[in-house]
C-alpha cells in the first residue's frame, strides 16, 4: 500500500532539493530549516530565490543577472525534487553539507 506524504515531508523535500541544486550549481549556499521557513513568506519560489540573493548574496548581482541565477536554481531544483519525490515518505537522503565543504577549508 502506498503511504501518503504529509506536508512536512513535502517541505523537507523542497528544502533538500534547493540545497542539492545549490551544490550542483557550485553555489556555497545552504538553506537550513530556519532560513527556508523565513523565505516561505514569499509567495513563489522565484521570489524566495531573489530575496535570498538580494539580502544574503548581493555580491553575485555584480556579475550575474538575478533572473538568470533564479532560473538556473529553479530548473535544477525541479529536477532534483523529482528525484527526491520518488523516495518513500520520510526517507529522502540527507546530505552532509559539512563534508562537502571540507576541501574549501584545506583539510
Amino acid at each position: 500500500m502506498l503511504q501518503e506524504r504529509n506536508p512536512q515531508d513535502d517541505h523537507e523535500i523542497d528544502r533538500a532539493a534547493f540545497n542539492a541544486a545549490f551544490q550542483e550549481l557550485g553555489l556555497r549556499w545552504h538553506w537550513d530549516s530556519q532560513t527556508y521557513d523565513a523565505l516561505a513568506a514569499q509567495t513563489c519560489e522565484r521570489s524566495r530565490v531573489r530575496a535570498y540573493l538580494e539580502t544574503e548574496q548581493s555580491h553575485l548581482l555584480r556579475a550575474y543577472d538575478a533572473d538568470f541565477l533564479a532560473d538556473a536554481v529553479l530548473v535544477t531544483k525541479q529536477r532534483r525534487r523529482q528525484a527526491l519525490a520518488t523516495c518513500p515518505p520520510g526517507a529522502h537522503p540527507r546530505f552532509g553539507w559539512a563534508d562537502a565543504l571540507w576541501g574549501e577549508v584545506g583539510i
